[in-house]
C-alpha cells in the first residue's frame, strides 16, 4: 500500500521542486502538496487504509484530523474504520455553540490524531494542547509523510508517540529511480534534509 501511495503522489505531481516557504518558515527545495488529494477518492481510501495499518495496535476512542489538509484524510479513515471523528477548530467559535472541538466526545476519551505531514512538529503540539486542556487523552499521532526534519523527535519529547507511513527519503528515492530527478538536484535535496535534521 505504501508503494502504491508513493507512486500515486508522484503521478498526480504532488511532489514539487523549486523554492518553497514552509509553514515553519524554512525555505525548502521540495514541497509536498497534499491539498490536491481531495480530488482523488481512491487515493484517499488507500491513504486511510495505510494509516489504519499503522494504528492497528493503538487503543483509541475516536480520531481527529488537524485542519485543514488532514480533515479529508481523517474523514476517509473514519469511513473505512468505523471510528467516530472529531476535530479542533483553529479558533474558538464566537457564535452558536462557541465550541472549539467539533463532534461528539467526552472527557477521558482517547483521541488518535491524524495529520498529512510533519516538519518541525509545532502545529501538532498546539492541537494536542487544545484536546488535552478539554480533558481528552492524546497518546499517538499517525502521519502520512515525515519530512525527517526533527518533528518526530520534538513531538516524542512531549511524551506523544509519532507513527509515520512514509519517509520523504522513500519518496525521493522512488522519484530518482523513475529518472524524474537528476543526480545533482537529488543530492542537493538530500543535503538540505540532512542539514535540517535536529
Amino acid at each position: 500500500m505504501k508503494q502504491k501511495i508513493i507512486d500515486a503522489l508522484i503521478e498526480i505531481e504532488a511532489i514539487k521542486f523549486g523554492k518553497f516557504k514552509l509553514k515553519s518558515g524554512i525555505i525548502s527545495p521540495i514541497y509536498i502538496d497534499l491539498r490536491i488529494i481531495v480530488s482523488y477518492p481512491q487515493m484517499l481510501k488507500n491513504i486511510a487504509q495505510g494509516l489504519m495499518g499503522l494504528a492497528e495496535s493503538i487503543e483509541y476512542d475516536s480520531i481527529a484530523g488537524i485542519p485543514y489538509t488532514a480533515l479529508p484524510i481523517a474523514t476517509a479513515y473514519s469511513l473505512e474504520s468505523g471510528k467516530p471523528m472529531i476535530y479542533a477548530r483553529k479558533e474558538k467559535k464566537e457564535y452558536g455553540t462557541a465550541q472549539q472541538i467539533e463532534g461528539i466526545w467526552k472527557k477521558g476519551d482517547t483521541v488518535l490524531i491524524i495529520d498529512d505531514l510533519i516538519t518541525d512538529g509545532a502545529s501538532k503540539s498546539e492541537t494536542f494542547e487544545v484536546f488535552e486542556s478539554a480533558g481528552l487523552v492524546v497518546n499517538d499521532i499517525v502521519i502520512l509523510i515525515d519530512r525527517e526534519q526533527g518533528g518526530k523527535e520534538n513531538i516524542q519529547k512531549t511524551g506523544h508517540c509519532v507513527h509515520s507511513l512514509i519517509s520523504i527519503f522513500e519518496v525521493l528515492d522512488r522519484i530518482k529511480s523513475l529518472n524524474k530527478l537528476d543526480k545533482q538536484r537529488y543530492n542537493e535535496i538530500l543535503a538540505f534534509l540532512n542539514k535540517k535534521v535536529k
